[in-house]
């Protein structure tokens, strides 16, 4: 059995800084939906930061992300700021994608985040491509390809499984399983309840991992980015985690029990993290007291600044509908 790995006290304090800031920009997320100062869809992350804080661990600098629609956690831990991300829900000017892309389409190629994808398992096979660019160009940077348990039964994914596999591309595919495609469990939908083991069909190596613990989701990530980076192919993750909020900001997620709810929380990432940097005395109760103003002042600083960022100009309309030629990914 190999040692367990541990971490440091510089690790801790950055896990638990970043997930609260996830925390608490989508908590802010949700009462400005309620007070219709955004609009459109909205699908909150509250519950699951530990999937993407997990990975942003082992990630270098230029590895690439992509996910699906419940997408401001990821671009917040990709680097975009939260100013960028808050504008883009207000459909501002000075948002990540000007404005014009909103909730589900956040998008910062600068931090090589690629989205953000309104339509169900649209980004699977396009985290397959961009892994195939890399690999082109000669780089050792991977892919990072978010989806969540209802894209699963979307035949793209097949697809792109064989042709990651056929041709050994860098691309670590994540199920964010956090037990309901929208409204429906897993259950009911698949006849195959352990996603992970849908990449047995390719020979793709997977495997389950507790999505409520980011300990587990950092070595998870550690040994299958390591595999995609060493040339030796494609790695299936399925993250096992839970949404305290509804699908989206329209759903009162009635099917759900109080007491299932409960149990998750219970199980809450952020507070794990939180008992190990005061069990281990890695910060004082001021400094960790220094550490929540912080991320609150971030998230107010967000809000300010998109309430008084401009709209999109009407010439708008008619930019960023083909890319340019100069993209890094256009090939001569």
């Amino acid at each position: 059995m190999a040692a367990k790995k541990s971490f440091s006290k510089e690790q801790y304090l950055k896990w638990y800084e970043e997930m609260l800031l996830m925390r608490r920009f989508e908590e802010r997320a949700g009462q400005l939906y309620g007070m219709q100062k955004i609009k459109g869809f909205c699908h909150l992350y509250i519950g699951q930061e530990a999937v993407v804080s997990g990975a942003m661990s082992v990630l270098q600098k230029d590895d690439n992300m992509i996910t699906a629609y419940r997408d401001h956690a990821h671009a917040l831990a990709k680097g975009t700021s939260a100013r960028a991300v808050m504008a883009e829900l207000f459909a501002k000017a000075t948002g990540c994608s000007k404005g014009k892309g909103g909730s589900m389409h956040m998008f910062d190629a600068a931090n090589r985040f690629f989205g953000g994808h309104g339509i169900v398992g649209g980004q699977i096979p396009l985290g397959a491509g961009i892994a195939f660019a890399e690999q082109y160009l000669g780089t050792k940077n991977v892919t990072v390809c978010y989806m969540g348990d209802g894209a699963v039964r979307q035949g793209a994914l097949h697809e792109a499984f064989n042709m990651a596999m056929l041709w050994k591309l860098p691309v670590v595919f994540v199920i964010e399983n956090n037990n309901y495609a929208m409204g429906t469990s897993v259950e009911r939908t698949s006849n195959v309840t352990d996603l992970y083991t849908l990449g047995e069909s390719y020979d793709m190596p997977s495997a389950p991992v507790d999505g409520m613990t980011v300990e587990e989701v950092h070595n998870a990530m550690d040994k299958a980015v390591d595999h995609a980076r060493s040339g030796k192919g494609p790695y299936l993750l399925e993250i096992n985690t839970y949404r305290y909020k509804g699908h989206s900001m329209s759903d009162p997620a009635k099917y759900r029990t109080k007491e299932e709810v409960e149990n998750y929380k219970s199980q809450d990432p952020i507070e794990k993290v939180l008992k190990t940097i005061t069990d281990k005395k890695y910060a004082t109760p001021e400094q960790i007291e220094e550490i929540n103003k912080r991320v609150t002042d971030i998230v107010e600083d967000s809000v300010k600044f998109a309430e008084e960022s401009p709209y999109p100009t009407i010439d708008e309309l008619y930019k960023d509908v083909y890319v340019q030629s100069d993209y890094p990914y256009i090939l001569d």
